[in-house]
C-alpha cells in the first residue's frame, strides 16, 4: 500500500512538470481562412505571367518578430522565379498580420504557395504550346546550402488560380 502510494505521488508529480504541446492560435492574424483570402486578393499575376500559362510552386521560410513583421524572407524553393516576384510583393503586404508563440522574439515559417491557371473548356493547342514553353525554359530556384529551420511553423499551402485568358 505504502509502496503504491508512493509510486503514485512519483508519477504524478513527473507529470506536473510534462506538459503538452503549446495551443497556441493560427499565426495569421483572423486565421487560416483569412490568410487564404488575404493572399487571393494580394497576389496580382503579371500579364507574362498569364501570357505563358505559367503555374507551379514556390515555398517560403520566414521570420516573424514579435510585432507581426516580416524578417529573413528566403525562397526555399520557386519553379521559376516569374512565379516567386508577385508572392514576394504579397509577403511584403503582411506587415503586422503575424502572430508568434509567447516569450518569443522571432518565430519561422514556411509557406507553400501553388499558382495555377484555371482551364476551360475553350483551352486549345495555344494553350497547351505556352503550358509547354514555360515548363521547358522555366529555372527553378532551389536552396543550394542548409536552411536551419529550427523549429519552423509549417503553415497550409495557399493556391493561387488565375484566369488564363488575355
Amino acid at each position: 500500500m505504502r509502496r503504491s502510494l508512493l509510486i503514485t505521488i512519483t508519477l504524478l508529480l513527473i507529470s506536473i512538470h510534462c506538459f503538452a504541446q503549446e495551443d497556441i492560435p493560427f499565426p495569421f492574424q483572423g486565421g487560416s481562412k483569412v490568410m487564404m483570402q488575404f493572399f487571393k486578393d494580394s497576389v496580382t499575376v503579371s500579364q507574362h505571367i498569364k501570357l505563358s500559362k505559367a503555374s507551379g510552386t514556390v515555398v517560403f521560410k520566414f521570420s516573424a518578430d514579435e510585432h507581426g513583421d516580416v524578417k529573413n524572407l528566403v525562397i526555399y524553393y520557386a519553379d521559376d522565379a516569374v512565379l516567386a516576384s508577385p508572392l514576394i510583393d504579397a509577403m511584403k503586404k503582411t506587415a503586422h498580420k503575424w502572430i508568434i508563440p509567447d516569450k518569443e522574439k522571432l518565430h519561422d515559417f514556411i509557406i507553400p504557395f501553388l499558382i495555377r491557371f484555371k482551364a476551360t473548356e475553350n483551352d486549345n493547342i495555344e494553350t497547351t504550346t505556352a503550358m509547354h514553353n514555360f515548363e521547358v525554359k522555366r529555372k527553378p530556384i532551389v536552396a543550394r546550402d542548409q536552411i536551419p529551420l529550427n523549429q519552423a511553423t509549417l503553415l497550409p499551402a495557399v493556391t493561387i488560380s488565375y484566369d488564363a485568358g488575355k
